[in-house]
């Protein structure tokens, strides 16, 4: 069922567990997605960033995404991840989207604060929920690049002004997560998170989990994190799965038949991950 991204994360975060947040960009990403949700019975939200959009097609991706969320026997929601454009928010708005990510951290405070706010007000009475980014995330996601020496932590009290000025329903927080593959083990400052968690008590959002030893990501669950994104693991378990397949079936030419190898090794990542972040039983 086709759900808004608030209706999911506002039962997170009074259960205390995290739903994952994972990306696609096809018709296979996307069925993993949901099989491996419907089997753990668990909540699910499938991402689609600024760059799926471009390649696949808004009107194609949302009906790929909307259609199978509809028929899923589990509550889906379609979120807009990293949205830095407020033309294609307007654009994920009225193609069905029902939750948005505006991620304005490379904007001074108030001029985030001040778009951002404008979205909540657009978004809310079409039932649609918003996330906010507030700090900034190491890594490359899409076109926006954050350098190691210049990712910043997100600030407490900043992020308690930021949710009362603008009425966001999830915050991303910057806590030492990265976009993309890891160079070594990343530290998180699950000081900083539970601070963070204690003055705003709503769902918390942790970008950059791909890598992130399991062990942190339980902890930065118990600590309050609601939604985990994960594309990295994704994108590595395709790429291992149709690599191995083709080696052994060299003479393979049906795509039917080459992407369902991948298409499993991806559904096996999402259900481990479900498990990992305690969403499993909850749908």
């Amino acid at each position: 069922m086709l759900v808004s991204g608030k209706e999911i994360l506002q039962k997170a975060n009074e259960g205390g567990y995290a739903v994952g947040a994972f990306n696609t960009s096809n018709l296979e990403i996307t069925q993993a997605i949901i099989e491996a949700a419907e089997e753990e019975k668990a909540p699910v939200i499938i991402q689609v960033s600024m760059s799926a959009i471009k390649y696949a097609g808004i009107e194609n991706i949302a009906a790929i995404v909307i259609t199978a969320a509809k028929n899923a026997s589990v509550p889906v929601a379609l979120h807009l991840d990293h949205g830095t454009d407020f033309n294609v928010v307007m654009q994920c708005l009225r193609n069905g989207w029902t939750s948005i990510m505006f991620d304005g951290s490379k904007y001074p405070f108030e001029e985030n604060v001040a778009i951002t706010k404008n979205i909540v007000n657009i978004a809310h009475p079409m039932g649609v929920s918003v996330e906010a980014e507030l700090g900034k995330i190491g890594g490359t996601e899409d076109h926006i690049t954050v350098d190691e020496r210049e990712a910043t932590m997100t600030d407490p009290d900043e992020a308690v002004r930021f949710v009362e000025q603008t009425g966001v329903d999830y915050l991303a927080i910057a806590i030492g997560t990265a976009h993309g593959v890891y160079k070594g083990e990343p530290k998180l400052d699950f000081d900083r998170l539970q601070k963070i968690k204690s003055l705003l008590k709503m769902p918390i959002v942790l970008h950059g989990a791909s890598g992130v030893p399991e062990e942190s990501i339980v902890k930065a669950v118990k600590l309050g994190v609601n939604k985990i994104n994960i594309d990295t693991d994704l994108r590595q378990a395709f790429d291992s799965a149709i690599r191995s397949y083709l080696n052994e079936n060299p003479n393979q030419y049906d795509p039917r038949k080459i992407l369902a190898a991948p298409r499993e090794a991806m559904k096996k990542v999402v259900a481990q991950k479900i498990r990992m972040f305690g969403s499993s039983g909850k749908a």
